[in-house]
């Protein structure tokens, strides 16, 4: 693994479905292998049904070639190769955005991008690490209030956490500006918890009003999308992996995951909760239900 190659490391590569570990090792590989890496992800149910002999036939390439291939993607020979594709391609979830063209029209479009959106929230869910998810929840449990920041795409992780305040059972603030968000910071607590939220774990602003959270004395809990500076500060550092691609699209991907975890770290808070606030957030609800209904109006 070389200074040329992505961000990704020897564990991230571990947690890769066998297409995803081929795409990410594409740009370090040997031209002769890469003939090979190029029809596997061209067509993989294809490749599924070739004999090595064949494979190497349709790649223009040697046996020993296809041996090579399989021992740099991770794969323990030709046999193991094809049992870790077979098992790719039962998930369902080979497409990712670099296969989207502008020739693609709607319908091939919509499929690629939905495809891409559950191939990445299925690594996330893959990768998370559910004992930092549940020391975040633990801290939650403990704390007097919570603070939640990011920009972007992350600050509206932040403000739909905020919206959930009923099922952390405790107050929580999501300031859009940065002064404000440094100035709650600096006004933590040792019995509040700050969520830093930062797909890239870098970004400056984010950054600065962490540090000044944890400086007074807050709980810093870091939501991003790899091991970071964010992540480093962190008392609890949750890693969201996802397949993000920001040079051309929005990123979504990164948001959905985000939101979801916001989801769990809710419910799991919700549900440790005592019965009693268990009851309120029911009686919320069914006011809030009763509240939306207007007579005589329908309910669409």
């Amino acid at each position: 693994m070389n200074s040329a190659e992505s961000d990704a490391t020897i564990d991230d590569l571990r947690t890769l479905t066998l297409l995803e570990r081929i795409t990410r090792t594409l740009p370090q590989m040997r031209h002769s292998e890469a003939k090979v890496a190029t029809l596997v992800l061209d067509d993989p149910s294809g490749v599924l049904r070739y004999t090595m002999a064949e494979l190497a036939e349709a790649a223009d390439v040697s046996e020993p070639t296809v041996m090579r291939f399989c021992a740099s993607i991770g794969c323990e020979g030709f046999q193991n190769f094809k049992i870790q594709l077979a098992q790719t391609i039962a998930l369902g979830l080979p497409v990712t955005h670099s296969a989207i063209s502008a020739t693609d029209d709607v319908a091939a479009l919509s499929e690629k991008i939905f495809d891409h959106t559950i191939s990445s929230l299925d690594r996330s869910r893959r990768t998370l690490d559910a004992s930092q998810v549940e020391r975040a929840i633990e801290v939650v449990l403990q704390s007097s209030d919570l603070l939640f920041i990011g920009f972007g795409a992350s600050g509206i992780i932040a403000q739909d956490a905020q919206q959930k305040f009923p099922l952390f059972g405790v107050p929580c603030q999501a300031p859009a500006d940065f002064h404000q968000q440094f100035i709650a910071a600096t006004m933590s607590q040792e019995s509040s918890v700050l969520f830093a939220i930062s797909n890239t774990g870098h970004t400056e602003q984010t950054v600065i009003a962490a540090a000044a959270g944890k400086k007074a004395g807050a709980t810093l809990v870091s939501i991003t999308g790899r091991q970071s500076t964010l992540s480093d500060m962190a008392d609890v550092p949750i890693v969201l992996k996802t397949f993000e691609d920001t040079d051309l699209y929005t990123p979504s991907t990164s948001r959905l995951a985000g939101l979801v975890l916001i989801d769990i770290l809710a419910t799991g808070v919700a549900l440790r909760r005592s019965p009693k606030s268990s009851e309120a957030i029911r009686r919320m609800k069914t006011e809030l239900a009763k509240m939306r209904h207007v007579p005589g109006q329908s309910q669409e």
